[in-house]
């Protein structure tokens, strides 16, 4: 075997990434192999280290070597057209299918999400087809997949009692509070700043929307509670801190105003378990009766969607010059709500579908 030493300089490994881009999106295969071929001969890679690797004799590399030297870049070139790929047949498209909703881990790539190069090789390697990468997001659409925004999730959430939330939990809370006719109340806190909060809108190309803001810090906290069974909401504003105080006298709002007992669902924050709150829990048993959901899981709080509701209604995309103005547009949004019943019912869908399904991780 012929062994030397070939390196490139920084303008060819750029002009030779750039065509191996275009090919990759076009879909043409022989090309994407001829230039990944003298890209890792020119990181140092032997050409026969190479052949082994991408499965090419050594004689079809040195070839395609030969011709980088001779004619550059368009000497790698297929001055074929490419046609139209070759289709996946039924069942490959349902193993596609299973192997997408494994996820990337599970197919060997890193990351937690799919990109479309990398459903492009993942097709590539288990049947032996080339899309292009134009063409993948067509196909995922036909197979039920769309292209939504990832969300994050806590590590340190434990499937376990979340599982426990749903099938056991949160079943014997339902039967109880049905049995005596009580309130089920979801409880969560929001905060809306004064700066304003950015969404998606429409704008034309190369031209970005611009938001004016206050440039101010402040922001309006608003205490929530809505009830399972009526759709009722509840709801405090607050030009000061979230803390066992405040949260204490918004719970004695709520209970000067009802008559029924109260099963109460909130989350971990820190002073809705401190001292002086547990103490008022104690005092006030016989109206209030209080669950914890698991920890990082807003997902099982119905009333985050209506707090999302009311920034997009309210705040997003919004300029308050006053912090009065931001107030009187949040108590204009909570206000509407009061009143919002059904849209309130139907954030607890999640409760009335989804939790029969759920299962562990």
């Amino acid at each position: 075997m012929l062994y030397f030493h070939f390196n490139l300089s920084n303008k060819n490994i750029s002009d030779l990434q750039a065509e191996l881009e275009k090919s990759r999106i076009k879909g043409d295969l022989q090309t994407t192999h001829r230039i990944t071929a003298i890209l890792a001969v020119g990181s140092g890679h032997d050409i026969e280290t190479v052949s082994d690797i991408m499965n090419i004799s050594y004689k079809t590399v040195y070839h395609w070597f030969k011709k980088y030297l001779t004619e550059g870049i368009f000497g790698l070139l297929n001055k074929k057209k490419t046609g139209r790929p070759s289709k996946l047949t039924k069942m490959q498209r349902k193993k596609l299918t299973s192997l997408i909703e494994a996820g990337p881990e599970a197919g060997g790539f890193s990351g937690s999400c799919w990109r479309s190069p990398m459903i492009q090789e993942l097709i590539l390697q288990n049947f032996k087809v080339f899309y292009s990468v134009k063409y993948i997001a067509e196909l995922l659409q036909s197979l039920g997949f769309s292209y939504q925004k990832a969300k994050f999730v806590a590590a340190k959430r434990d499937e376990d009692k979340r599982f426990e939330w749903l099938n056991d939990t949160w079943k014997t809370i339902l039967k109880k509070a049905i049995k005596i006719k009580a309130y089920l109340l979801f409880g969560d806190e929001a905060s809306f700043p004064q700066w304003g909060t950015l969404n998606y809108t429409w704008a034309k190309k190369g031209k970005q929307p611009i938001i004016k803001t206050s440039g101010s810090r402040r922001g309006y906290k608003v205490f929530g509670l809505i009830d399972y069974f009526t759709g009722k909401f509840f709801s405090k504003g607050l030009q000061g801190k979230f803390n066992a105080d405040s949260y204490i006298a918004f719970l004695q709002e709520v209970l000067s105003k009802t008559r029924k007992h109260i099963f109460l669902i909130q989350d971990g924050a820190p002073y809705h378990k401190g001292k002086k709150v547990r103490s008022f829990f104690e005092k006030n048993k016989h109206r209030l009766t209080v669950y914890t959901l698991p920890s990082y899981s807003p997902d099982f709080n119905p009333i985050e969607g209506l707090w999302k509701k009311i920034k997009e209604q309210g705040t997003h995309l919004k300029y308050f010059p006053t912090f009065d103005s931001l107030i009187s547009k949040v108590n204009e949004m909570l206000i509407k709500f009061k009143d919002a019943s059904k849209e309130i019912l139907a954030l607890f869908g999640f409760y009335t579908k989804k939790s029969q399904h759920y299962k562990k991780i």
